[in-house]
């Protein structure tokens, strides 16, 4: 295995039914109000973890949450988890400010995510 190290999970994902009922159990839940909120995203910074909400499972249709490994280089991540088996669920595209973000399934339809930071 040739990538750089996984980071680690700093960010998860959570598909939500209704995000202002939703955004203030989590802010309940976290003690903090959320650094991003749209009607598409909400997000929350808490103990140097990101939590976000996303409406209606947003486009890419998530139905359970979905961990986000930080990586250094999501293109040879993404590589080198195919190789070992997985299938790219969503090939790795900029979601703004030069976020890169893609996910994939483990070989049980698990759905797991990786982002890359510019």
């Amino acid at each position: 295995m040739t990538s750089s190290p996984t980071q680690g999970i700093k960010t998860v994902l959570h598909p939500v039914s209704d995000l202002a009922k939703a955004k203030e159990v989590y802010a309940a839940l976290l003690g903090v109000q959320p650094q991003a909120d749209a009607p598409y995203y909400v997000g929350f910074e808490a103990a140097g973890q990101h939590i976000g909400l996303v409406p209606g499972g947003g486009p890419q249709g998530m139905t359970s949450p979905v961990t986000y490994w930080h990586v250094p280089d999501i293109e040879a991540k993404l590589a080198e988890v195919t190789a070992a088996g997985a299938t790219v669920k969503e090939p790795a595209h900029d979601v703004g400010g030069g976020r890169l973000v893609a996910t994939f399934t483990d070989l049980d339809g698990n759905v797991l995510g990786l982002l890359q930071d510019r």
